[in-house]
C-alpha cells in the first residue's frame, strides 16, 4: 500500500479510556463501525466516550470495494434484543448524542428501517436528552421506508453520497447516485425539522471540479451538512488510493461549502461520517428547526 504522508499520522489513543468503551460493547454483544470499517479515528473517538453503533450486522449483503466491512449473501436474522442492547450502551456510556448507522439489509423488504426505528425507540425510554443521528443505506430506493425512520423523529439524518458520479460503478456499484440526491430530497420534503447530512470519501480519481459540482448538487435537494474525508485503503484486496489530497485543499471544500450555504462543512484528511458528531448539538442551537 502507498505510504501515508505525515498528515495522516494519528496519535497512539489512551488505551484505559479506549478499553472502558469496548468493554461495555462486548458485554452489551455490540457492533461499532469504528472497528468494522477499521476507522483511523477510533482512538480518539473512544477515548473521548464516542462510537458510532452498528446495527443489523457485522455482515454486509453488499460488496463494495472501498468497504471493510464483511460481505454475506445470506446475514443472520434481526436480532429482537439488539435496540435494547444499544440503549443501554447508550445509558452506560452517557451520551449526549449517538450515532447509529447498518450494514446493507437488502434480504430485508424494509432495508431494515423498522430496526432503526426500534432502537430510537430504545434510546428515547431510557436516555430522552440524547440526540440521535441515523447514518442509512439507500433503502433501494423503498420511501415508504424511508418515511418510517423519518416518523421516529432522529435529529439528522445522514446517507453517504461516497464519491462522484463518473466512480460510482467502480466504487459503489449496488449504489446509484440519483437515488441517493433522490434520498435526501425526499428527507427533506418528509421531515423538514430533521438535518440532513451526507459524506464524501476523496482520493479515488475524482477530480476538483467533481468534488464542487456534488457539493452543489448537494446544496439543491437542500443537504445541511457535509462530510470529507480522504479514502484509505483498508487492505490489499480494496481499491487503490489513487492520491492524497492535501489539507489545504480540504480547507478549500470546507470555504466552498459555507459559502454555498451548508450548515456545517468537516473537511480534513481524518474526517469521517460521524467524526466530531456530537458538534450537530451546538448546530441546532445556532439554527433551530
Amino acid at each position: 500500500m502507498t505510504v501515508k504522508p505525515d498528515w495522516l499520522r494519528v496519535k497512539a489513543p489512551q488505551w484505559e479510556r479506549v478499553g472502558n468503551v469496548k468493554e461495555i460493547l462486548r458485554d452489551l454483544a455490540l457492533n461499532t463501525v469504528c472497528e468494522e470499517a477499521s476507522c483511523p479515528n477510533i482512538g480518539e473517538c473512544f477515548n473521548a466516550g464516542t462510537a458510532t453503533f452498528l446495527i443489523m450486522g457485522p455482515a454486509c449483503t453488499r460488496a463494495c470495494p472501498y468497504c471493510d466491512i464483511d460481505f454475506e449473501k445470506k446475514p443472520k436474522p434481526l436480532d429482537p434484543t439488539e435496540p435494547n442492547r444499544l440503549a443501554e450502551a447508550v445509558r452506560r456510556m452517557k451520551l449526549n448524542h449517538v450515532v447509529i448507522t447498518s450494514v446493507n439489509r437488502d434480504d430485508l423488504p424494509d432495508g431494515g428501517a423498522s430496526q432503526f426505528v426500534r432502537c430510537i425507540e430504545a434510546i428515547r425510554t431510557v436516555s430522552p436528552h440524547t440526540t440521535i443521528e441515523v447514518l442509512i443505506p439507500d433503502l433501494c430506493g423503498n420511501w415508504e421506508a424511508l418515511e418510517l425512520i423519518l416518523q421516529a423523529r432522529p435529529e439528522v439524518l445522514n446517507h453517504n453520497t461516497e464519491t462522484v458520479p463518473r466512480l460510482y460503478r467502480r466504487v459503489r456499484p449496488q449504489g446509484n447516485y440519483e437515488r441517493t440526491m433522490e434520498l435526501l430530497q425526499r428527507s427533506r420534503a418528509y421531515a423538514p425539522g430533521v438535518y440532513t447530512k451526507s459524506g464524501i470519501m476523496v482520493g479515488l480519481g475524482e477530480t476538483d471540479e467533481e468534488i464542487r459540482q456534488v457539493m452543489r448538487d448537494l446544496r439543491v435537494v437542500d443537504c445541511d451538512i457535509l462530510t470529507i474525508g480522504q479514502y484509505l485503503q483498508p487492505t490489499q484486496k480494496h481499491l487503490q488510493v489513487s492520491q492524497f489530497i492535501t489539507p489545504e485543499q480540504f480547507d478549500s471544500w470546507r470555504t466552498f461549502g459555507e459559502e454555498h450555504g451548508f450548515l456545517q462543512v468537516v473537511s480534513s484528511p481524518l474526517t469521517r461520517s460521524s467524526y466530531h458528531a456530537e458538534q450537530v448539538r451546538t448546530l441546532m442551537e445556532q439554527y433551530p428547526r
